[in-house]
């Protein structure tokens, strides 16, 4: 008989600890991984936090810094004095403490700084001028060089010798000349597996693939997956290897890029996810349902013009407008539903966080509905040469609202259907989502319509 597997710690097993339990909360937090961790903080008081983070050791509370989100760090930074602080990025790569320092004001960086080793301040400092989209912003000035006449036993010597997080990075060994340009490259797996008396100059891949310091990340991610490199050197107007970026952050910048250009295609912000608030995620998409609204409107004019309009013909005047519903339905259900299916991809939504996030869409649903239809009331009102009429504007707002809500409420439901029955919500969502909200849209929109018109 086979023992049971061990039940993974959970969010509400954190919840209860926090809520008075009897099991220590250092000791709970020993189990749990950084990641989960990362991922639950955004489900916890501000002050339920902050006990998290305190009652971490310094190793826990590194790990947790580097899987988490910025929104997070700032929180968890906040609990930090500045010795605390300089513990911390002691024990980070550079081009993580990068990313932190940023986070943090200028005067708090600078003083932390002062308390670190001076060459590495130094080079902390010169990381952080360069560009945060570029090869420069991406690389890691801790790496390990040596000289192609050594043999592969110096070269793991070499490594050993380097404290820190240089000695930590698995990026291989670079071979410089005696100016320091990059000639070859020595894969861990090289070194590891080649006799110590081998020199490095028989075993190294003297094809090297350089980049610049100014070159756009989304090159040096693709530079990456098209040739299978473990790491990229980056190199000054000289030639003189200055830094290095690994493959997992050069893949992980190339990913960033495709989400931006797919979160930019549907009108949501680039760095949008289920954890930003509720204003926020209106501010960002509200400029795509506007430019919907201003060629609804276009197409209601452009309309006007072509059918006849007035007296029986009053089913033709608000049909005019039809364009607007099915436009903004479309495109709030299909934003919704992007978000929630890279969430799902990524493992940023978790099933305990479901029905918060369908809330918390429904409510931007209803935020955008509500500005979209105020638009359009009042510039339809305006349109059919009764201002004093509001009944027919009034209408049309009422519908936008309606249906806008109902099609975020879709955009969530139909990928959590997807995930529940073990479907790729990536593959269904998408067509299905569309069909479903241009029907369910045009429905509502003909149905509020008669009711408040009174269209027989």
């Amino acid at each position: 008989m086979q023992p049971e597997p061990e039940k993974r710690p959970e969010l509400k097993d954190l919840q209860e600890i926090l809520a008075g339990g009897a099991t220590p909360l250092d000791t709970f937090l020993s189990d749990v991984r950084a990641a989960d961790l990362a991922e639950w903080l955004y489900e916890l008081e501000e002050l339920e936090v902050a006990r998290v983070f305190a009652a971490l050791d310094l190793e826990g509370r590194v790990e947790l810094l580097l899987f988490s989100e910025d929104p997070v760090r700032q929180t968890l930074l906040a609990g930090l004095n500045e010795e605390e602080l300089r513990q911390v990025i002691e024990e980070m790569p550079a081009d993580e403490v990068v990313d932190l320092l940023a986070l943090t004001d200028e005067k708090t960086a600078e003083r932390v700084l002062r308390r670190v080793d001076f060459e590495r301040a130094q080079g902390l400092r010169e990381l952080a001028s360069y560009e945060a989209d570029t090869a420069g912003g991406l690389m890691t000035s801790e790496f390990v060089t040596v000289q192609s006449d050594v043999h592969v036993g110096d070269a793991i010597k070499e490594i050993r010798s380097e404290e820190g997080p240089a000695g930590e990075e698995e990026i291989g060994v670079f071979v410089v000349d005696e100016n320091g340009r990059p000639v070859g490259f020595v894969s861990d797996r090289e070194l590891l597996t080649t006799g110590i008396h081998t020199p490095v100059a028989e075993v190294m891949d003297d094809d090297v693939i350089t980049v610049g310091v100014d070159e756009d990340q989304e090159e040096v991610g693709n530079l990456v997956s098209k040739y299978s490199l473990s790491a990229v050197p980056v190199v000054d107007d000289q030639g003189v290897l200055i830094g290095v970026v690994s493959a997992e952050d050069a893949l992980e910048a190339l990913e960033d890029e495709v989400e931006e250009d797919i979160r930019r295609l549907v009108g949501t912000s680039p760095d949008e996810q289920t954890h930003l608030s509720i204003s926020a995620r209106v501010r960002t998409r509200i400029p795509l349902q506007a430019l919907t609204v201003v060629g609804g409107l276009v197409t209601a004019f452009i309309l006007d013009k072509a059918l006849p309009g007035g007296g029986e013909a009053g089913r033709i005047d608000i049909l005019r407008y039809l364009p607007i519903i099915i436009g903004l339905a479309g495109n709030v259900g299909i934003q919704s539903s992007t978000i929630l299916v890279r969430a799902y991809a990524t493992g940023e939504l978790s099933q305990e966080r479901e029905s918060s996030v369908l809330g918390s869409e429904v409510i931007v649903g209803l935020m955008i509905g509500l500005l979209c239809g105020a638009a359009t009331m009042c510039v339809a009102t305006f349109m059919e040469g009764d201002p004093t009429n509001f009944s027919f504007g009034l209408a049309l707002g009422c519908a936008i609202v309606v249906a806008v809500t109902w099609a975020s409420f879709l955009g969530c439901v139909v990928p959590m259907s997807c995930q529940r029955f073990g479907i790729d919500p990536a593959i269904v969502a998408g067509p299905f989502l569309i069909t479903l909200s241009d029907i369910s849209g045009a429905a509502i929109f003909v149905g509020v319509a008669h009711l408040t018109l009174g269209l027989a």
